[in-house]
């Protein structure tokens, strides 16, 4: 018999008596442990696997030569598969299962195909079929990931074949389940940039002009004694006293209290954040919290009534009273109360379930439009929007506002974050993108742990939702709407969203700072955005014109939004073959063109920098026998308009 180890063949000659051969095989696994090798370690519940002729062992090695591991990657197994491919049919190849990701590559030439998923898109793992299921292919694995799609997988029924490989997509898929770390506290990647230092909140407040004669900078929180979800440094108005802050925490659900987010630079108007007042069904009142929103009314001269925008609907408002929640009433003279009809994280996540339903594995197209309006996603995406552009348009007019829904960590988020991004053209250039999401979503709370469940098996808790997911898709709704005003490409956002499941980064680990530094997360994992910074270029928007006063305001009708196509019906190829915009190819190709010709240029320069008639008259397009000698001029010529 013959087994492969790596790109090494061992010949073992079988012996007569059977206890030899059990004795050169545990050799055998004692020395492929020591072995540089691209399969898997030795388990004898995979003997039959590893013992075979030298064709098919060759084959397999094939298959898998083209897996690149990340540093920290392990193997654990990989096995003969059948994948049920919903565009191809019955599908034969083999899986590998490492710590990090399920790879499948087909061993048909005819069908060529791979899988590259990580473990931290899947949802959940059941078995298919029991050991008498009758039919083909009816034996095997049903994985649902979070990222739009399902695999399956068929095995052969005899002696537990799914068994072995179904325990450790499991235990992997869902290491905090099983006092496993997560993949990110193994990752070793080394990266040029270090992403955690993209936000930093002091830089961020001077950015925009703070502190000043009207809000000052506290450290109140820096044990997160005041808010356990808060970051450490805030914002508030220069009047308020720690006291107050205190007295007002204690009026508001978690202590989240109101601390500003954004200041216009030149009408000094705010957007401010928070969650609901605790009024309760006896309508309390508390003299400090409504003291404090008229501090932060006083902060900006211009704005005679501070607007607060409850991003829930008036009902779901009202109902939040029976749990001792509720809003602001008549009591706040100087304010008045907007409802944004938002609905909460259950309906969006069954909302989104809806439209999986149509677009995963087939597009259901007999009554697509009808099918789509029923799933209520793009109505939502349009709410929030729209709540958002009352937002900026209330801040650009020199009038300061609030925002607050339940808690403040989800649609509020949703709601600031938006707005930002419409009045404060930094926030749409890539590094500042970066800032956005670290600050609004990241710093201040937003639940991800609990709303994406990473590393949980409890795919059925009623917490996960699609809240950030929405908020990415609003943001590519702008991009369509805007397309030279982001310095950041559609690709950004898919791999924003790819990573934010993967584990692979610390970057949307826990829910809140306190626990990242209990966790040692900025210490002991790598953030995304090492990954986006070291290499630019790919998330570049070649359409991008800076325009730095500029107010961005969506149309936020149904008839201006799109399906996000190449998110959420990726995984078609019918679909993906039509993802590229000629358009953009064509510029990019220009682009690379312009980028030869003035190296080429630059060359011609400096190997006769002394005869400006010789480079003149060089062979180079676009130089003309009048280009003046410095390089500036020279360059100009060769700009392409566009």
């Amino acid at each position: 018999i013959t087994i492969m180890s790596g790109s090494q063949f061992l010949y073992i000659q079988l012996p007569k008596d059977v206890s030899k051969l059990v004795c050169q095989m545990q050799n055998f696994a004692k020395l492929s442990r020591t072995m540089a090798s691209p399969v898997s370690e030795y388990h004898s519940s995979s003997l039959d696997s590893r013992i075979t002729s030298t064709g098919r062992n060759s084959l397999k090695m094939e298959l898998l030569a083209d897996v690149s591991l990340l540093p920290g990657e392990d193997r654990i197994t990989d096995q003969e598969i059948i994948y049920m491919c919903p565009f191809n049919g019955a599908v034969k190849g083999k899986v590998l299962i490492t710590n990090y990701r399920l790879y499948f590559k087909s061993s048909d030439t005819e069908v060529p195909l791979a899988l590259d998923v990580p473990l931290g898109v899947i949802s959940r793992v059941e078995k298919m079929g029991g050991a008498s299921s009758r039919g083909e292919n009816s034996y095997g694995l049903d994985i649902t990931c979070k990222d739009m799609r399902n695999l399956r997988f068929a095995l052969k029924q005899e002696g537990h074949s799914r068994r072995g490989i179904f325990e450790m997509i499991f235990r992997y898929a869902f290491p905090l389940s099983h006092s496993l770390p997560l993949f990110a506290y193994v990752n070793q990647e080394k990266y040029t940039e270090n992403g955690w230092l993209v936000y930093k909140a002091m830089e961020e407040f001077r950015r925009q002009g703070l502190p000043n004669n009207k809000w000052r900078i506290t450290f109140i929180n820096k044990s997160y004694d005041l808010c356990d979800t808060y970051p450490t440094v805030l914002a508030v108005p220069f009047k308020s006293k720690e006291d107050d802050l205190r007295k007002v925490a204690a009026f508001r659900s978690r202590g989240r209290i109101p601390v500003l987010s954004w200041i216009h630079r030149e009408n000094q108007a705010v957007i401010v954040r928070c969650s609901q007042p605790l009024v309760g069904m006896s309508g309390k009142r508390n003299k400090d919290d409504e003291r404090y929103l008229d501090l932060i009314r006083e902060a900006n001269d211009t704005t005679k009534k501070l607007t607060i925008y409850d991003a829930r609907p008036n009902v779901n408002a009202v109902a939040n009273k029976a749990t001792g929640g509720g809003y602001e009433g008549d009591e706040y003279l100087n304010a008045e109360l907007v409802f944004l009809d938002i609905q909460n994280i259950h309906v969006m996540r069954e909302s989104l379930k809806k439209l999986k339903d149509i677009v995963y594995p087939n597009v259901e197209e007999s009554h697509w439009l009808s099918s789509l309006e029923s799933t209520h996603w793009l109505e939502h995406i349009k709410l929030v929007l729209s709540g958002a552009i009352q937002v900026a348009d209330k801040v650009s007019s020199g009038n300061s506002v609030l925002v607050h829904c339940s808690d403040g960590w989800d649609r509020t988020a949703q709601l600031t974050s938006l707005a930002m991004l419409m009045l404060d053209s930094h926030y749409r250039t890539l590094r500042g993108f970066q800032v956005l999401i670290e600050k609004e979503w990241i710093s201040f709370g937003h639940k991800f742990a609990s709303r994406i469940g990473h590393g949980d098996k409890n795919h059925a808790d009623q917490d996960r939702s699609p809240i950030f997911v929405q908020f990415i898709d609003c943001v590519w709704q702008m991009t369509k709407q805007f397309p030279t005003a982001f310095e950041f490409n559609e690709h950004l956002l898919l791999t924003i969203l790819d990573h934010l499941y993967s584990c692979r980064f610390g970057t949307f680990l826990y829910n809140c700072e306190s626990i990242r530094d209990q966790q040692e997360l900025r210490s002991k994992t790598v953030s995304l955005w090492s990954l986006v910074n070291s290499k630019m270029d790919i998330y570049l928007n070649p359409f991008y014109t800076p325009e730095s006063g500029q107010v961005l305001y969506p149309v936020a009708s149904m008839r201006h939004l799109e399906l996000w196509v190449t998110y959420y019906i990726r995984w078609n190829p019918r679909i993906r073959h039509q993802q590229q915009s000629p358009v953009e190819q064509r510029y990019k190709e220009l682009l690379a063109l312009r980028e030869e010709y003035l190296k080429k240029l630059e060359q011609l320069q400096l190997s006769d920098s002394s005869s400006p008639y010789q480079l003149a008259n060089s062979t180079t397009p676009n130089t003309t026998s009048s280009t003046a000698s410095t390089p500036s001029q020279q360059y100009t010529h060769l700009q392409t308009p566009f």
